[in-house]
């Protein structure tokens, strides 16, 4: 078994941390790094503390929520928020790391991502957002899709 490149091992491990999701939609995990060192892990799901779509149901689910719309009609927070909130409850440094998410974020997380001093996102899934396209160009971030 050959090692993997650094983006295909990252993005693994990223899979794993997804596996922790309580969304019933979509499972999505995230993960920051730097210098080839893991920072902080995210999942989407509820809030700390709060009950999980899984034992509850989903609001956007029940209320016939288009994906890709009305993000504030969610229990959960999207992966990537939750690795930054991670990161900065536990007081790690992130700007200038490397964001490897197993989709594509949408715009409310690329303006966080932005914010944080993110540099590079590494994705899998793709999710339609050209108003994160747009963000994401205009502050140089660097997008690159790997191929699963």
């Amino acid at each position: 078994m050959e090692r993997p490149p650094w983006p295909q091992y990252f993005m693994a491990i990223t899979k794993l941390v997804a596996s922790r999701s309580t969304c019933i939609r979509r499972k999505v995990g995230a993960i920051l790094v730097k210098d080839k060192r893991i920072l902080c892990t995210g999942y989407n799901g509820a809030p700390s503390g709060l009950k999980h779509c899984e034992e509850i149901g989903c609001i956007r689910a029940n209320s016939s929520v288009a994906s890709g719309e009305r993000h504030e009609l969610c229990r959960g927070l999207h992966a990537e928020q939750n690795v930054i909130v991670q990161a900065a409850y536990y007081g790690i440094p992130i700007a200038k790391s490397d964001l490897y998410c197993t989709n594509k974020p949408c715009s409310i997380c690329a303006k966080l991502i932005i914010n944080a001093g993110i540099k590079r996102i590494f994705f899998e899934e793709d999710y339609n957002d050209a108003l994160s396209d747009l963000l994401l160009n205009e502050a140089g971030v660097e997008v690159i899709k790997l191929n699963p």
